[in-house]
């Protein structure tokens, strides 16, 4: 239902909503919006990026490890194990 009802709109409605929300909003206020938007999204990328970055190191430095060495995967454990129960 609310594809036939975009659907009705014409370019006409669409551009007096656009003008109204430039007069209510002003051009300085919109184009600081969207400029925070596009930070945003080059953020997210960034992000993105250096994600895959630090997935690729860390699958690296286990490939690396030489499973045959004693010791490769073992797991140290510090301390008295009676205080770890509770």
């Amino acid at each position: 239902m609310n594809a036939v009802l975009l659907a009705n709109f014409s370019v006409w409605q669409l551009l007096i909503v656009a003008i109204l929300v430039v007069v209510l909003f002003g051009r300085g206020k919109i184009s600081d919006v969207m400029s925070e938007f596009g930070k945003g999204i080059k953020g997210f990328k960034k992000g993105l990026n250096e994600g895959e970055e630090s997935a690729d190191v860390a699958a690296r430095k286990l490939d690396s490890t030489d499973p045959a060495a004693p010791g490769a995967n073992a797991t140290i454990i510090e301390g008295d194990r009676s205080r770890d129960r509770a």
